[in-house]
């Protein structure tokens, strides 16, 4: 039919730049979010851990403020944060991860989520620590607004950084590239009467993506919305359900998976690009897409919360890491590993997808299906927000609603670029947003610590 080798060049090109871009990132990246996140693990005396019952109650609406200001409640933002998360990124990303390292970079996945956890209670803390309005005068909250606000003018640049970065990284790309790839392994549209090239299906996979995500981000629809945000919370207690079936029907085998988690982990004579580093980096960049932990992108649905005490947000938010990865990816990654999907030589949803067809009586990838629409949609939905927040930063919230144009473009551009594009392009974008986030979530730490003090103070005073 139509003939894209045209293009084909360009992207190379571009993939081979993002490709040597990347590992100048690395060691900052681990460095800053590894040390800095056990920096914070200690400096706040395994807080987040110590209380993390009481972040459940806060959770639950035990302690909320009905005058408190703010748009959504803590219990909803948490919600939006974690519908974000939970998604492709737990179900693909894990196999990616697998594919890349093999089965012990799940570990390591492990130990950068509970990281996380201390890094989300600071961050989350001080995005309604720091709040500030936009242009149009509505409260904002998020990296850009915690470095300017609480390091002061000086450190605008950070800010201006992290957002320029945000406009490349909160792409839904890896999202639409998945979704594209799901559809072609489950529907098979080429076996279909309608003869056209594969890449031909994958445009047009592409296109009707992008026209479904600007109904909803364009506010054309707000139904739509509303049903997608009840849809998705359901997804998640559908797909839990069926890792769950599995795991049940292949209980001898959730043993020795595990086991070869933690030994493969430890492998010093891996062959995985880079050894037995290299292995690590993996880990903490798939976990950093599962959670977004360090990243930034929590804060600014966080820093909307209808709340008045930072450190209450805090302790909701470092629920997300241990939700959408401690438990979800780890879900996933035993399926992976126990079907044996993760010895051939597929990546991304494709594994996954064959997983569940084998340990699902045959219709497991028609499930997953399902559920993958669902999350694609929450997930486009809620990053197209994210990247109108850093553009509203960068010129104000007028021009920032146009982001959403560029964001449904570069759907249709991700439904037939190549994984290895989309991944390298957000690999090197969430590594650089890490930087600037992370700098001043560490010079921020002792304001964290300071009201955390007294909130426990004033807590057990209460209690007494």
């Amino acid at each position: 039919m139509y003939n894209f080798g045209f293009y084909t060049e360009p992207l190379e090109a571009i993939n081979d730049i993002l490709a040597k871009l990347i590992p100048f990132t690395e060691w900052p990246m681990f460095i800053l979010l590894i040390g800095g996140g056990l920096f914070l693990v200690l400096y706040s005396k395994f807080l987040p851990y110590r209380y993390f019952g009481h972040a459940i109650a806060i959770t639950a609406g035990k302690y909320d403020d009905k005058d408190a200001k703010g748009e959504v409640s803590s219990f909803q933002a948490l919600s939006a944060a974690v519908a974000a998360t939970v998604g492709l990124g737990n179900i693909s990303g894990v196999a990616i991860a697998i594919h890349d390292g093999g089965p012990g970079v799940v570990f390591w996945i492990w130990v950068t989520a509970l990281i996380g956890m201390a890094i989300k209670f600071y961050s989350c803390s001080l995005s309604i620590m720091f709040r500030g309005k936009d242009s149009e005068g509505n409260l904002q909250g998020g990296p850009m607004f915690y470095i300017t606000k609480g390091l002061g003018p000086k450190a605008k640049p950070l800010a201006i950084f992290f957002a320029v970065c945000g406009l490349f990284g909160f792409l839904g790309v890896f999202t639409a590239n998945q979704f594209t790839e799901t559809f072609m392994s489950v529907i098979e549209p080429s076996n279909t009467i309608f003869e056209m090239e594969e890449t031909s299906w994958k445009l047009t996979i592409g296109i009707v993506l992008a026209i479904v995500t600007s109904f909803v981000i364009f506010g054309g629809l707000k139904k739509i919305a509303k049903v997608a945000s009840a849809v998705v919370p359901f997804m998640v207690a559908v797909y839990l359900i069926a890792v769950i079936v599995v795991m049940a029907m292949n209980a001898s085998q959730i043993m020795p998976a595990l086991k070869l988690i933690f030994t493969e982990a430890w492998n010093f004579k891996t062959i995985v690009t880079g050894g037995f580093w290299g292995l690590v980096i993996i880990g903490v960049r798939r976990a950093m897409f599962s959670n977004e932990a360090g990243l930034g992108s929590a804060p600014m649905y966080h820093g909307q919360s209808k709340t008045d005490n930072p450190i209450k947000e805090g302790l909701v938010a470092m629920l997300g890491p241990f939700i959408d990865t401690i438990l979800v990816c780890t879900f996933t990654a035993v399926v992976i590993i126990l079907s044996g999907a993760y010895l051939e030589d597929e990546s991304g949803i494709v594994m996954t997808l064959t997983a569940f067809e084998r340990t699902l009586f045959g219709y497991g990838d028609d499930l997953l299906m399902l559920i993958v629409t669902a999350f694609a949609l929450s997930t486009l939905f809620t990053y197209s927000y994210y990247g109108v927040k850093s553009l509203s930063f960068l010129t104000n919230a007028k021009i920032g609603k146009y982001y959403n144009v560029y964001f449904v473009v570069m759907i249709v551009f991700a439904a037939v670029a190549s994984l290895d594009l989309v991944k390298n392009l957000i690999d090197l974008s969430y590594a650089l947003m890490v930087i600037p986030n992370m700098i001043a979530v560490l010079l921020l730490a002792p304001k964290v610590n300071k009201a955390a003090k007294l909130y426990f103070k004033n807590l057990r005073n209460e209690r007494a």
